[in-house]
């Protein structure tokens, strides 16, 4: 038998500015959290069991500065995806480490995805594991070549 994630609640404002001040410092220790919040530190602990058991938390990342790695490739990718294939293509889609970013949208494209890649031939690999990924219609590619 699996383990499903508990049902999803609703964050209340003490876990927004929780997830508020992780995503500014995701490697702030509990202490530093509780002193920040005004709460003990086993709320905070309590907090974020509960938000990682929910699945509304999915781990705790590094970020880099855009201007880190001036060797990336980045880009933006549009997806249209066919009929009601969009669950199953965003699933595979997240399993492409390069894929930074992933985001439903309206009008004629349905995803949007942000990529990073170390070269050429990463990011070429990459639009070619989206294009072949099943339920993608069509996409359409742009090459950030600045950020002003």
């Amino acid at each position: 038998m699996t383990s499903r994630p508990e049902a999803k609640q609703p964050l209340d404002a003490l876990d927004r500015e929780l997830v508020a001040i992780l995503r500014r410092d995701g490697r702030a220790p509990l202490s530093k959290l509780a002193e920040i919040l005004g709460v003990s530190r086993g709320t905070v602990q309590n907090r974020l069991d509960r938000m990682l058991a929910s699945g509304t938390l999915l781990g705790f990342t590094v970020r880099v500065r855009e201007d880190a790695d001036t060797e990336a490739i980045r880009a933006v990718m549009l997806v249209e995806v066919v009929g009601k294939s969009t669950t199953e293509v965003i699933r595979r889609l997240r399993g492409i480490p390069e894929l930074q970013q992933l985001h439903t949208t309206n009008g004629k494209w349905d995803l949007v995805a942000e990529i990073q890649a170390a070269s050429l031939s990463d990011f070429d690999r990459v639009l070619r594991e989206v294009r072949l990924t099943d339920g993608v219609l069509n996409s359409e590619t742009s090459l950030y070549l600045s950020s002003v």
